[in-house]
């Protein structure tokens, strides 16, 4: 058995290596491929007496590389030209930002009626969650990787640039109606703890960082970064050709169907309902119908990357990574958050030793704790009780289809939707510390301190 090795431009994730080691294998003699884009090198195991030098330069070529030997990328950007698109991209980023907050589109609440047997109110919830939180987390997540995928493919045209996206909200969809239908019959199998939810929230924000970054293109070291599948998966969902390597739609409805367990509140309010039906049948068509109704939002927003071409791209792209980068820092935040890591400031001092707390009652023994949520989260959000004492938590929620009305408080066993009649929750705090509470996302959030 024989080996050679040899340097090919142009690699940048295990899906190249993948298409380069197919065509090497077609080569007369060769038995295995040994390949890293991140070394650029590939050493092919042949039998015989040599490798047919013109062969491999073929196979190369037919993969949509060439030989030779990558330069060292700078770790910053030498392009003037790129920092002007940034600081031009970054006062685009903040007027759109101050537009939409002065339309009040972060505080959408177009839903009222609490009954989610309603299909009509879950497609409603469904448009909100799309251009809302679920815009955030899973469509950012989206936008950074179709921008990521345009930016390297810019001789695409624009209908395969979007045919991904129809794949991916296919793949939410099949996999809503499936779990929908086994959460409605199994419960709470499918949920995943706060601390779970929120590590897997940070995880998210962390990719979008990267891919925002990459997108900006101020620090070409990172291009070496890629988040692509192994190559024994990619083998089996069928990566076999150039322009599968940007648009593989068995990919894209995996990545679809995996958003099912990305923890947004919208989506958490349905599934809680779905896990109280104890029907396949209802659990599966509620989350379907509220799937199709985040759709028209998620299509918007990725589709964007569709369309751009020409002299655009350049400061498309960092307004994109930009938008995608804040995303990601939101995210995170939240995540922390509902993994009960503050990075927020600690709770003032003169509040935590407040015995007495203006926002708790006793009434009859029982220390009586008033809440509302709203859309900006719960008020008031700190409470101080007394250790060994009863507590009566009474909740009203007049903004019921804002992501705070997903409730999760992991201490006391408390997962609930709250609803415009009020929620009343008993407990007896059995030792003196802190009790967080915030929606299932992270993004509102409050604290309970239980004092001597």
């Amino acid at each position: 058995m024989n080996t050679k090795t040899i340097s090919i431009k142009g690699m940048h994730c295990k899906s190249c290596e993948l298409l380069i080691e197919d065509e090497l294998k077609n080569i007369g003699g060769v038995t295995t491929v040994d390949i890293s884009h991140q070394t650029g090198l590939a050493t092919i195991h042949y039998e015989g007496k040599d490798l047919n030098y013109g062969d491999v330069v073929h196979a190369v070529k037919q993969a949509g590389y060439v030989l030779g030997s990558n330069q060292k990328l700078p770790y910053f950007s030498q392009n003037l030209n790129e920092y002007i698109e940034l600081g031009f991209g970054t006062i685009i980023v903040l007027l759109i930002y101050y537009i939409l907050k002065s339309l009040g589109l972060f505080d959408l609440n177009f839903a009222k009626s609490n009954n989610f047997s309603s299909l009509s109110v879950v497609l409603l919830v469904g448009l909100t969650a799309g251009v809302s939180t679920c815009m955030a987390l899973v469509g950012g997540l989206v936008l950074g990787v179709a921008s990521r995928f345009s930016q390297d493919n810019p001789m695409a045209s624009a209908q395969e640039k979007f045919m991904p996206h129809l794949f991916f909200n296919l793949g939410r969809l099949i996999s809503f109606f499936i779990l929908g239908g086994a959460i409605g019959l199994i419960g709470s199998a499918f949920q995943l703890s706060t601390s779970m939810s929120g590590l897997l929230i940070v995880l998210v924000g962390i990719s979008m960082i990267v891919l925002g970054l990459q997108l900006i293109n101020i620090f070409p070291k990172l291009s070496v970064i890629s988040f692509t599948l192994p190559k024994g998966i990619s083998k089996f969902i069928g990566i076999s050709t150039h322009q599968n390597n940007a648009y593989s739609h068995k990919s894209a409805l995996l990545m679809g169907a995996l958003t099912f367990f990305v923890p947004c509140g919208f989506t958490q309010a349905i599934q809680l309902y779905a896990m109280t039906t104890g029907s396949f049948i209802t659990g599966a068509i509620t989350l379907a119908v509220f799937a199709i109704g985040t759709t028209p939002g998620l299509l918007s927003l990725g589709g964007l990357t569709s369309f751009v071409k020409g002299r655009s791209t350049g400061l498309f792209f960092k307004v994109v990574g930009l938008v995608v980068i804040a995303m990601a820092f939101f995210n995170i935040s939240n995540g922390l958050n509902l993994a009960g890591i503050k990075i927020s400031g600690q709770i003032k001092k003169e509040i935590t030793e407040q015995i007495n707390d203006p926002n708790v009652v006793i009434e009859n023994g029982v220390q009586v704790m008033h809440m509302e949520q709203n859309a900006q989260g719960y008020y008031p959000n700190v409470f101080t009780v007394k250790r060994g004492t009863p507590v009566k938590w009474i909740i009203k929620s007049v903004y019921p289809y804002s992501c705070a009305s997903s409730l999760v408080v992991e201490k006391l066993n408390i997962r609930t939707n709250l609803t415009e009649k009020e929620q009343v929750f008993d407990f007896t705090p059995t030792e003196a510390g802190e009790i967080p509470f915030s929606c299932s996302m992270g993004m509102y959030s409050g604290t309970i301190i239980v004092v001597e």
